[in-house]
């Protein structure tokens, strides 16, 4: 036989007993509440001028409250019970450090242990005066006293002999400790195995006990009041839920393997199903008929167990001769709210090609509808192992096989998407060097611009959908009156136009740059795969109500392909999504709203393969008009032949895939874009023909992880209209509602491009979000210029593209003329109505903003002009003087 020393060690649950009841004696924490002070407080030496810290004791007081039943002031009967791990580790390094490595191992045990231990506390304590009066006796207090009282009496009978000195059922371990419950646990379906006469101490627990993993702080009394260093904890979450640390490793499901099992693992993924909240029973209790005795059988953790029929009483087992005495009383049994959630990993933790993996959690107690259909959180827990089936033909058919869940301890709701700060992550250099990049990034020329230009780098022109697309990651302000009505703050984008212009690689790159991003196509989608879906739970055999993409995509962005592909009955779902953001579901006698406020990317494709110039918008793409109505951009992409575009296209091209990307070489990039004239950049403004700048090297700062830490931050603010931009804003809607169609007056396009009170709230939203990536909170006139720059750009590629059948509609609407000749027409038009030879720079820009073009457009044309001589400047350059 090999020595005992060389074997393993086994671990010592009564001294593991003794270490942390010591730990509940001795543990102190520091707090900066001034009402603690009492005779067992010590202040703590500071530094001068900080604030004062007291050292109190832990536990003791909140037990106390517990014996008392005074709450903390909400009306829940229920205490919470923290021990977070690194509160043993700080308060001895050697033997709390050993417990804290036993109790990640072994969650379920040592959770059992620590019960114990309270337990025991708790009866040792006496109950106290307080000042608000303790809480009055409940059912639970009167059943409890009752059926002490007849324990005792039929035990002092037994000891008289009275009951023919038969041995305790119960065997020699006795009932109500630790290991009477674990014998319960493991009982067979019958006999006196599964059953006790005496009381279990989880029948009067009026507390739950939650093991928090090592670096996870408390938040529940008495750690609501805890000191704790800067940055260590997020205190703009609530109490309810658990404070999100960076430092806790987090892991994925395919990262838990067969060696967690029964540890304590973090699990973050997002919750796409939630059960209804069922009563599970944690105590039966049987009474029988024959002796009157009263029998508790423990039955937690368990999803199914057989009944007890016979009373383990001997006197009553010889008097009733094996008959079916024990009748279940639920009156006196305990019950527990109990909740199974569905886990499913997270987009970015998927690996390419690969079905996302799920896992069931179960929830308990208060840990019930904490979480809904769509949120990420971060869940500590207990892997353990599940049988398929208790008994019968499915646990016959499943033999050996085993599925697994998460016993959750604690979960940590992720209400924001954008709440996570990268720079959680990095090191005090590296935190330094972005701060200074975002500094230089909002304070540089063009900051829009330079961000926008960061959005799929690799895919060539586009510039003005970027910067809608920037615009839409950033999002407006979501208003809520106090009526309750509730205004969209989030923006919808409609990307339409032939094959090939890269609108699905715009899609995909922008849900994977939005934090809760989720990609689908129209085709791959039915209405209950977008909006939600009634399917049967497992666990109880009912309906639940599980959510679809949009709701998945709850405050953040779902990209949807193919859209003029869906079927109309599926498409008529998405109307209710796109303005009240929400999902009503009446199916299956489940009546229920969810919440969807995602901002909806869209492409769709020409119906006949390639754009029809002949025919109208709405005949080309198949969509209604009061779906189109809906979103705020639409921009039409068309693949017109033009050798100077073309020429700038192929070049970016083979440089992307000569170079692996943009960012490979740079100044190779502004060599091989070098053939591009001035004309193209002059003429090339249109959506989908727009050629890029030779400012690239924009391209190559702008990183994701810097571009998503920028919208982190702009997200914060909360911008306002303020007065003075008030009117502004309403005379440019007038007049862009009195234009009507252009010129012309042709409307085959119908309601699609016709300026509405809808544009007007789009207008809002766009100045916003421009308002936002300045870091102001109030939006100002050259927010309101560009988001109508914007409008008037998605409106002109709809009207002005499908009027000439070589798709020159630019030239033939204006007559020929370029950019500069149209941007001076436009001022000598306004100077012939006003009846003046003079016009302010200022309102000039303002007008030419309006229709479409850019101030380096404007400034070209009066560069020119001016040395035509045909128009003259100030002297100090606001004003313009026209010559006869």
């Amino acid at each position: 036989m090999a020595d005992a020393s060389l074997g393993p060690q086994y671990p010592s649950y009564d001294e593991d007993e003794a270490t942390f009841a010591l730990f509940l004696r001795e543990h102190t924490i520091l707090t900066t509440d001034a009402s603690l002070d009492d005779e067992e407080t010590f202040l703590e030496p500071t530094e001068a001028g900080k604030q004062l810290l007291r050292r109190t004791s832990c536990y003791p007081s909140h037990l106390q409250r517990i014996k008392n039943r005074h709450s903390y002031g909400d009306n829940s009967s229920t205490f919470i019970i923290e021990v977070p791990l690194s509160e043993l580790v700080s308060w001895d390094a050697v033997r709390g450090s050993e417990l804290a490595a036993r109790a990640t191992k072994n969650g379920m045990r040592y959770q059992e242990l620590f019960c114990k231990v309270i337990d025991s506390v708790l009866s040792s304590m006496d109950v106290t005066a307080t000042a608000s009066g303790n809480r009055a006796r409940d059912s639970i207090d009167v059943l409890s006293e009752q059926r002490r009282a007849a324990q005792d009496a039929r035990n002092a009978e037994r000891e008289a002999g009275v009951a023919g000195g038969g041995e305790d059922a119960n065997g020699p371990l006795g009932g109500g400790g630790l290991e009477n419950d674990a014998a319960n646990l493991g009982a067979g379906t019958g006999g006196a195995g599964g059953a006790t006469e005496d009381l279990p101490p989880l029948l009067m627990r009026r507390y739950e006990l939650r093991v928090l993993p090592l670096k996870r702080p408390g938040v529940f009394p008495p750690f609501d009041k805890q000191y704790r260093e800067a940055k260590s904890v997020d205190t703009s979450l609530p109490g309810s839920f658990a404070a999100y640390t960076a430092s806790i490793p987090e892991l994925s499901l395919r990262q838990i393997r067969s060696n967690s099992m029964g540890q304590l693992v973090t699990l973050r993924g997002m919750i796409v199903r939630a059960s209804d909240v069922k009563p599970a029973c944690l105590v039966a209790t049987y009474t029988c008929d024959a002796c009157g005795c009263e029998i508790y059988q423990v039955v937690q953790n368990k999803r199914e167990f057989m009944p007890q029929r016979l009373c383990p009483v001997e006197e009553c087992r010889r008097a009733s001769k094996g008959g079916d005495t024990l009748h279940l009383q639920t009156r006196g049994s305990k019950f527990i709210k109990f909740q199974e959630l569905r886990c499913q990993e997270l987009p970015n933790q998927v690996p390419m090609g690969h079905v996302p993996r799920s896992m069931s959690v179960h929830c308990r107690g208060e840990l019930t509808r904490l979480a809904t259909p769509g949120d990420v959180v971060t869940i500590d827990g207990v892997f353990l192992p599940q049988r398929v089936a208790e008994s019968g033909y499915r646990a016959m058919k499943a033999g050996l096989v085993s599925t697994s869940f998460l016993e959750a301890q604690n979960i940590v709701i992720h209400k924001k998407s954008y709440e996570e700060d990268a720079s959680d992550y990095l090191t005090e250099e590296e935190k330094e060097k972005m701060d200074l990049e975002i500094h230089n990034i909002a304070h540089g020329d063009d900051p829009v611009g330079t961000l926008s230009a960061a959005i799929a780098p690799e895919i060539f022109g586009h510039e003005d959908i970027k910067r809608a697309l920037l615009l839409q990651l950033v999002g407006g302000c979501t208003r809520k009156l106090p009526d309750g009505m509730r205004i969209r703050g989030d923006i919808n984008i409609c990307l339409m136009g032939d094959p090939g212009v890269a609108k699905s690689q715009l899609l995909k790159h922008v849900a994977s740059i939005a934090p809760r991003g989720v990609y689908t196509t129209g085709k791959g989608s039915s209405g209950v795969g977008l909006t939600a879906a009634i399917t049967k739970d497992v666990t109880t055999g009912e309906l639940a109500l599980e959510g679809g993409a949009l709701v998945l995509a709850d405050r953040g962005i779902c990209a949807i392909d193919e859209f003029d592909k869906m079927d109309e009955a599926d498409r008529t779902a998405i109307h209710e999504v796109m303005e009240q953001q929400t999902v009503s579901v009446a199916k299956a006698g489940i009546v229920a709203t969810l919440n969807a406020r995602s901002a909806v990317l869209a492409a769709a494709n020409p119906l006949y393969g390639r754009y029809n110039r002949r025919k109208s918008l709405s005949e080309n793409i198949n969509l209604p008009n009061s779906l189109l109505s809906r979103f705020d951009l639409m921009f039409l992409i068309l693949d017109i032949a033009d050798v100077d575009r073309d020429m700038s296209l192929a070049r970016h091209v083979t440089f992307v895939h000569q170079n692996e990307g943009v960012g490979a070489n740079k100044d190779n990039l502004n060599a091989a874009l070098a053939g591009e004239d001035d004309d193209e950049e002059e003429e090339g403004f249109g959506v989908g023909g727009n050629a890029q700048s030779h400012d690239d090297e924009r391209q190559n700062t702008v990183t994701s992880n810097v571009l998503r830490e920028y919208i982190s931050r702009a997200r914060k603010h909360q911008p306002v209209v303020p007065a003075d931009v008030a009117p502004y804003i309403v005379e440019a809607y007038v007049t862009l509602r009195s234009q009507g169609t252009p010129t012309g007056g042709r409307t085959k396009n119908g309601d699609q491009t016709v300026m509405t009170a809808r544009q007007l709230l789009s207008i809002l939203r766009l100045s916003q979000a421009l308002a936002r990536l300045r870091f102001s909170d109030y939006v100002a006139r050259e927010d309101v210029d560009e988001a109508i720059r914007l409008t008037h750009m998605s409106k002109s590629s709809l009207l002005d593209e499908d009027n000439d059948p070589r798709g020159d509609s630019s030239k033939r609407k204006w007559g020929g003329e370029d950019v500069t000749s149209r941007i001076y027409n436009i001022i000598k038009d306004y100077a012939a109505a006003s009846r003046s030879d003079e016009v302010e720079v200022k309102l000039a820009e303002a007008m030419v903003l309006r229709k479409g073009f850019t101030q380096q457009q404007l400034q070209h044309c009066l560069e020119e002009y001016q040395s035509l001589s045909v128009i003259q400047l100030n002297a100090t350059g606001t004003r313009i003087m026209l010559s006869n």
